[in-house]
């Protein structure tokens, strides 16, 4: 056992929240380490946002080849084959290759980088392994971890973590849950050629998400061939040689090749000792924190996914960046949570920024909603039956726009430039009063003119 001295901050978790208060804090003139147990870039480099991004642009393909006839392609169907591995193993070369980035990152910031498993001992030391270290601050960035639901079979399922390195994929696949994660693996699998089937045990998939946009999502994963049951949940799960038989609560037995949980995800703290020195928890398994990322042991902050915020890479790098200012700067810098906007890359892609209709109206605006629905041009000599859908919330007194909402192609590209917009506080007039770019589907944003409700 040896002891090492002198850090300003010590990391847990080398996540992309991590990395950017490491970062940051290293070029501020803190003495700064990185204890990471895994890899690299956390969760979202690894086995997130990054490489399904890329599965989403794979899955795509076969539509794009599908869709060229329209444009005078002839594309022989003998002619086109995929193979997963190929993709898989491309893949896996571009999650290395960040990793390195990272790394370097990491390193010509002067931060030092500790390889395994971390537990805080008291306020002030962090033990990796035999070798204790000791910090003036400590923060947890540990993000979080698929949850499987404790049914029978439950060794069957997979979740997103192992989706990434299928050896090979199955003729039929079950997708159980109805969040973004379920839902944009769904269209993955159904992209690639794999008959997918979607279970939710609400009414509706996307909980959260604006009910026009979550409606009108129903209809199009519907029109690509995936299966979507409602209201139903699995109850237990039997193997049988090569496949699964999933078991359902209407009494519904399905035969598949693979089954993948995205039921949500936990709060990763196991083992960091935070009982024992009493940091609280709270009913969900978040890490507490004040508005400054502060626990209740006052040299232990925490931010990512592991308090609870919204569970996406920018908010976990500008918490990095609000609290390396804190401790190392100026001691200044708040987070601002509202009008974030998101994404889920399912086919059609959802963007969305602000407030949904419905947050709007219990929120107690009275509102002046617009709606576009149309076939994108790009679909209009391909014949492909694909329609876009583009909303804004309207506050009817003020004017001002309060959500933008999409589904279509590259809606997330779009919905990024509408966001600097809506946090900027512009009105409808202001929207109607920018030109649009024609011919593009982004203009439909600027053209609405007549409210429908």
């Amino acid at each position: 056992m040896s002891d090492n001295q002198g850090f300003d901050l010590i990391v847990i978790g080398a996540g992309s929240g991590g990395v950017r208060l490491a970062r940051m804090s290293a070029q501020k003139g803190a003495r700064v380490a990185v204890v990471e147990s895994r890899y690299l870039g956390g969760t979202c480099v690894n086995v997130g946002c990054v490489p399904k991004k890329l599965f989403v642009y794979g899955a795509h393909v076969q539509e794009d080849l599908d869709d060229a006839a329209g444009y005078g392609w002839r594309i022989p169907k003998d002619g086109v084959s995929f193979d997963w591995p190929t993709l898989v193993a491309n893949k896996n070369t571009e999650i290395e290759r960040l990793n390195g980035i990272y790394g370097q990152l990491l390193e010509s910031a002067g931060v030092e980088v500790i390889r395994g498993t971390a537990s805080i001992r008291d306020a002030n030391t962090v033990v990796v392994g035999d070798q204790h270290y000791s910090a003036k601050h400590i923060t947890v960035a540990t993000g979080s971890w698929p949850v499987v639901p404790d049914i029978p079979g439950k060794e069957c399922i997979l979740t997103s973590n192992e989706m990434f390195y299928l050896p090979q994929l199955p003729r039929h696949a079950v997708v159980w849950g109805g969040g973004y994660i379920a839902v944009e693996f769904a269209g993955i699998l159904s992209g690639l050629g794999v008959k997918t089937t979607l279970l939710y045990r609400g009414d509706l998939f996307l909980r959260g998400f604006d009910e026009d946009v979550r409606r009108f999502t129903e209809q199009e994963m519907r029109k690509k061939g995936i299966d979507l049951q409602f209201n139903v949940t699995i109850e237990s799960i039997e193997a049988h040689n090569a496949h699964y038989q999933v078991n359902l609560s209407d009494g519904e037995v399905l035969e598949t090749g693979l089954v993948m949980a995205a039921t949500g995800r936990r709060a990763l703290v196991d083992g960091l000792g935070l009982a024992e020195l009493g940091i609280e928890l709270n009913a969900s398994g978040h890490i507490v924190v004040d508005d400054h990322f502060q626990t209740s042991v006052p040299s232990v902050t925490a931010l990512g996914d592991v308090i609870g915020t919204p569970q996406l890479t920018p908010v976990a790098i500008a918490q990095g960046m609000v609290l390396s200012r804190r401790l190392f700067g100026d001691g200044q810098g708040e987070m601002d949570y509202s009008a974030i906007p998101t994404a889920v890359f399912c086919q059609p892609n959802i963007g969305t920024v602000g407030l949904t209709e419905e947050e709007a109206r219990k929120a107690g605006h009275s509102l002046r909603i617009y709606k576009s629905d149309f076939r994108p041009m790009k679909y209009t000599l391909s014949g492909r039956d694909e329609r876009c859908l583009m909303k804004l919330v309207v506050d009817d007194q003020t004017d001002k726009v309060l959500g933008a909402h999409m589904v279509g192609p590259d809606a997330g590209e779009i919905i990024q430039g509408l966001a600097v917009a809506i946090k900027a506080g512009a009105t409808k007039a202001q929207f109607d009063s920018t030109m649009g770019i024609h011919p593009t589907s982004a203009e439909e944003f600027v053209t609405m003119r007549d409210p429908v409700a």
